[in-house]
């Protein structure tokens, strides 16, 4: 093969030489088109079949970049607000890598253990319950569950298939109706100090046939129930087949050693608020801590952390800038501006670091499975302004995927019902070993 292109090389390198003391009154331009020709036919000679494969190559990288990129393609009108989001970051992507080592706390389980469930069970799921959220009773369930958390109650319940289903915190009653989608025949207990029935004489509310309601007179704090007598009159002889809902705005701790004491195992805590915000000191403040990705936070202004905060501020509503996260005394971060809230804020007590650390081991002496609710799809397709997405694990319908949006049905839905996320969490607990 060498031999060939040398040979062929020489030839016409001979045939130029030729060419030169014969023409040398030919034109330049003449000269140099014979020039380009001879240096085209020698690179196709040199080269072969390479050529056709470069172009293959060529080809499919084209084609391979335009189908990456289709799937970042969202159709934003210009006065929306998450445009001007979109532009600020740079791309769909910047959205939650901005925040860097302040990602997302998490509680540490005894064991590492997760949930059985996996993202593709979490699409499935989805599908399913868009036509029926579509049925649901109460339409604007203002300061209730949005669509992401009553999807997420819908999936848990009907996975772990309990024998028994207590809510603590009902309102209008949605939470009562998406428990009973998911167990049509199971029993619920309805803990709450006003029946849902009042809200019926002014609107949309669910009141379940087969649900006992502890409201009214008859209202007792979840704290305070006996729940030996209650489970016997109910035919339940094992809690590790109960599973109990929490809406009820209290502090997580408390209700966590609460349900631990009565033998319960179960839990989910529909508002799981993030570190600085909510009126009930929750799970994820709890186990916001140095010692793990996302935990602990600076306090000082001229901080990378202030910096970030404070550009995130201007495009999430709960985004927190330091001044917002941290309290006066010793600069406190934890739980809100170090106060440890209960009970609609009714109740703010000041705790130290140190009580705040012994709290989170606490919990992970008695945590078998920490899984928190991951958003159902990105804020570019649901237009959700609320919570920052790098403070959030990362959607079931990641951004850009429309096609899929669109398919599982969720265009048809304002895009006020994904607006109330707050990381709901799913709890497995047991006796500390």
């Amino acid at each position: 093969m060498l031999e060939r292109v040398l040979s062929i090389r020489s030839r016409n390198a001979q045939i130029n030489d030729d060419e030169d003391d014969e023409n040398l009154d030919d034109e330049s331009k003449t000269r140099k088109n014979i020039s380009f020709a001879m240096r085209a036919s020698n690179q196709v000679t040199k080269f072969g079949v390479l050529w056709p494969c470069l172009l293959l190559i060529l080809i499919f990288v084209l084609i391979a970049s335009a189908l990456l990129h289709s799937r970042n393609i969202v159709c934003l009108a210009s006065n929306d607000p998450y445009y001007s989001r979109l532009n600020f970051f740079g791309s769909i992507d910047g959205l939650a890598s901005d925040f860097g080592s302040l990602g997302v706390p998490w509680c540490r389980s005894k064991l590492g253990q997760t949930v059985e469930w996996t993202s593709k069970d979490l699409l499935k799921g989805l599908e399913e319950f868009v036509p029926i959220y579509e049925t649901r009773p109460i339409k604007n369930n203002m300061y209730g569950m949005g669509f992401d958390h009553s999807f997420g109650l819908w999936f848990m319940a009907r996975w772990l298939k309990p024998e028994l289903m207590i809510e603590s915190g009902a309102f209008k009653g949605h939470s009562t109706w998406v428990l009973r989608q998911a167990m049509p025949d199971t029993p619920i207990i309805s803990l709450t100090p006003r029946h849902p029935e009042k809200y019926l004489k002014k609107g949309p509310a669910y009141v379940d046939g087969n649900c006992t309601y502890f409201s009214g007179k008859d209202f007792v704090d979840f704290g305070s129930v006996n729940w030996e007598s209650v489970l016997k009159k109910h035919g339940v002889s094992d809690r590790s087949r109960v599973l109990i809902f929490f809406d009820d705005h209290q502090n997580e701790l408390k209700r966590l050693k609460q349900a631990l004491k009565a033998g319960f195992r179960h839990l989910i805590f529909e508002d799981n608020y993030d570190t600085g915000t909510g009126d009930h000191y929750s799970l994820r403040q709890i186990c916001d801590q140095f010692y793990i990705r996302g935990g602990g936070h600076s306090c000082f202004s001229d901080s990378d952390e202030a910096r970030i905060r404070t550009k995130r501020k201007k495009f999430w509503e709960k985004a927190l800038d330091v001044e917002e996260l941290c309290g006066e005394k010793e600069e406190a971060w934890w739980g809100v501006r170090g106060y440890m809230r209960d009970d609609f804020n009714h109740s703010n007590k000041a705790i130290s670091f140190t009580e705040h650390f012994q709290n989170s081991r606490f919990v992970e002496s008695v945590l078998d499975v920490y899984w928190e609710l991951p958003p159902v799809a990105g804020p570019s397709l649901t237009h959700q302004t609320r919570y920052d997405p790098a403070r959030a694990p990362s959607p079931v319908v990641e951004d850009g995927r429309f096609g899929l949006f669109k398919r599982l049905g969720l265009t048809r839905f304002e895009t006020s019902v994904f607006n109330g996320y707050t990381q709901m969490v799913y709890l497995q607990i047991s006796e500390s070993a």
